[in-house]
């Protein structure tokens, strides 16, 4: 996980990651993140990965064989991941949990952390949810297996 972080660092890159961040976090959307997400973030909290193109078996509005991010939400006041529950009702996303990634497609769709199946202290699956579209389309089993399955790949869509 050393080189899951890009040099670039800015304004989507927040303080070092501390406990008393990640409880305040936690508290404020009424879900415990996954421990593979809080490892990255120990490293830097958000920004750009270096692996940016997640393949999918199935097509999605983005591409017909993948999604991609711009940058993971890091966990500080003002983040977007704290921002999560406007960004569901704004971008009228599936209010299965938590928002982790922007992609650059401007339309508003993203990455989310889905609680929907496991509680909100359970192990949630990594789901790609599309605006105005009610369900989701899974990624990965877990957090660790969507950091896993992340590709070097352009911003552009193919």
């Amino acid at each position: 996980m050393a080189s899951f972080w890009s040099d670039i660092v800015d304004d989507h890159t927040g303080p070092d990651l501390t406990d008393a961040l990640i409880a305040d976090a936690e508290a404020a959307l009424g879900y415990r993140l996954p421990a593979a997400y809080l490892r990255v973030l120990w490293l830097r909290n958000g920004g750009y990965p270096v692996r940016c193109r997640f393949p999918t078996a199935a097509p999605t509005s983005w591409a017909p064989d993948h999604i991609q991010i711009t940058t993971l939400f890091g966990v500080w006041p003002g983040s977007g991941l704290l921002a999560s529950a406007r960004l569901i009702r704004a971008r009228n996303l599936p209010a299965v949990g938590v928002v982790i990634a922007d992609t650059p497609s401007g339309c508003g769709d993203a990455v989310m952390l889905d609680y929907s199946a496991c509680g909100p202290t359970g192990e949630p699956r990594v789901v790609y949810a599309e605006p105005d579209v009610r369900t989701v389309t899974e990624l990965a089993p877990t957090f660790a297996a969507f950091a896993r399955g992340l590709v070097v790949g352009t911003a552009d869509a193919d």
